[in-house]
This record gives structure tokens, sequence and C-alpha cells, in this order.
């Protein structure tokens, strides 16, 4: 008896690529970067869509159409005439958690179909990590043909990862970066998420750090060529245009902008040389899951997240 699949993707480009390669299957296609944002343990409900909405609609004034959001989601309503459905996510942190969260929906609504993970990184003959998006389709096809079975362990470890990331404590995650699991990119993933928070000294992150060091190493013409450069250059992130620029713009205080280009300020230098502690006047008040981004600092000796002294008690 021939398969009937669903395929839940990243987003509308890699369903319209599956399309274009004649993939016939249904196809969900998942809408939302939940690195970033407050969320809470019941993705399966009214509360969740609404705290989301509210997000997006004051942090990048996206306007969320819930009708078509949850036109999208009631293909997960009559699933019995599925016999699979296949994960369409990639290596790094924007499609983990995005990944982390589509699994507890699918656990959330007693879903119990095999499920299987296609996801990019590392290719053979290629010298730098992948998006789906950018393989060819021989490639594509490849991941496709090599695609991983979730265990009930790997399961199990991404419902007690969504509960963690809608708590109070991410230093929870930290033993998760060592837990063998068919999620290849997950520890790399989780690192980087606790790396997201300001560091004790200066108040940047690996992200904010790296692009002051872009401006300074780099001829950088304006903020536009600076986004270019940070998306190609932001390791395991994964994020897009909009999140980017967002941070980009929080770093003005660090560089001068005239008609040769970026160039860092002495407040730029300082904050590369860990001489003074700028979370305060970045304000980058991004909410991660459970926890406010400024409420901890990333402490490099601890390896672990330590509350801001204004947050200690």
């Amino acid at each position: 008896m021939a398969k009937n699949i669903l395929h839940i993707t990243n987003g509308n480009a890699l369903t319209d690529y599956l399309r274009d390669l004649d993939f016939k299957d249904d196809i969900l296609t998942w809408q939302e970067m939940l690195c970033e944002g407050p969320t809470i343990p019941a993705i399966n409900s009214r509360a969740f869509l609404k705290l989301r909405t509210d997000f997006l609609k004051k942090f990048y004034d996206i306007e969320v159409n819930t009708r078509e959001i949850l036109a999208e989601l009631s293909k997960l309503d009559d699933t019995d005439k599925y016999s699979e459905i296949n994960l369409w996510f990639e290596y790094d942190l924007f499609c983990h958690i995005n990944l982390i969260g589509v699994i507890n929906l699918l656990h959330q609504k007693e879903i119990k179909k095999p499920l299987y993970l296609i996801c990019s990184g590392r290719v053979e003959g290629e010298k730098r990590l992948k998006g789906l998006g950018e393989l060819n389709p021989k490639q594509l096809k490849l991941h496709y043909k090599e695609k991983i079975r979730l265990t009930q362990e790997d399961i199990d470890l991404t419902i007690a990862l969504w509960r963690t990331y809608c708590g109070k404590d991410h230093n929870i995650l930290k033993p998760y970066i060592v837990t063998n699991s068919s999620f290849k990119y997950m520890s790399n993933c989780l690192k980087a998420h606790l790396k997201r928070f300001p560091h004790q000294k200066s108040g940047l992150n690996v992200l904010e750090d790296n692009i002051l060091r872009i401006v300074r190493d780099n001829f950088i013409k304006s903020k536009g060529h600076l986004l270019g450069y940070s998306i190609n250059y932001q390791g395991f992130y994964g994020f897009g245009d909009i999140q980017l620029e967002r941070i980009i713009n929080k770093l003005d205080i660090f560089f001068d902008e005239d008609k040769t280009g970026l160039t860092l300020n002495r407040k730029g230098h300082e904050a590369l040389l860990r001489q003074h502690n700028f979370a305060s006047e970045i304000n980058n008040d991004m909410v991660f899951g459970g926890v406010q981004r400024l409420e901890y600092q990333f402490n490099i000796k601890q390896n672990k997240l330590i509350k801001t002294i204004m947050n200690a008690n």
C-alpha cells in the first residue's frame, strides 16, 4: 500500500522547493521564530497563539494572520490518514527551537505517528554548513532518502528541552548538551543559546560581539552591508534579516557612520576589550522562552548563566 505522508517544513521557501521537486504529499509549513519571544509549555493552546501574536507585533511590527495560521495547523486535526510525518529542519538554533516546538505540539495533540528528521548541516564536499534550501536537488533528495527515524528517547528529550526553555532556569539545559540523540546539532544549538545572554564583563552576547568585530576588521560601507556580513557569519544561530537588523540597530552606540562607512567608536573598542559592561546601555530586552535576557549574564569561567546584580536576590 502506498504511503500517505505529511511533511512539516521550516518555511515557505522550502515548501516551494519541495513542490518544484514534485513532492506530491501534504505539506504543513511552519512559520514561527520560537527562538525569540515568550513561550509557554502549552503550545497547543489559544493562550500560546495570543502570546506569540502579541510578541511579533510589539517587537517586529508583524501582523499575524491567525486565521491563516490556524488553517495551516488544522492539517494536524486528521492525522489518521498519514503513515508517517517528516520534519524538515536545519542545523541552527532558529530551526532547532522550532523543531522542539513542533514535536511538542504533536505530543500535546497525542499524534503518535512515526517521526522522521531531515536535517541539513555538514555536506560532503562542501566547506560550510548548508541550509536545506541551499542544497541542490540531488543533495536534497539524498538527505530525504537518508532521513532519520526519531526514537521515543529523542521525543522525550525534546519534551524536556521545551519545558526547560519555557521555564525560568536555562542552566538546566546544560546537561542536555552532552546527551546523545538523533539530533546531531542539538549540542551546538544549546551552547549557542546560552551564549545569547550578555557576557558578564562586556554585556554583549556572542552575536553582538561578533558584529562589532566585523565592523572592526572589515571595510563596512553601511548598515545594509553589515547585515549581509552578519547573516553569513553567525555560526549556529540561523537568524533572519529582521532579527539581525534589530540587533544591529541596538548596537548603534558602538559605531560611527558617515559617507565613508562604519567605524567602531571608543565605546565599541571598550566593549570588545571588555573594559565596561554595556548591557543596560544596549537595553536589548528580548525574551527567550521563559526568561528575560537582561535577567542573566553568561559567566565564561563558570560556563553558566548567573543572575545580573540587579536581579541577584
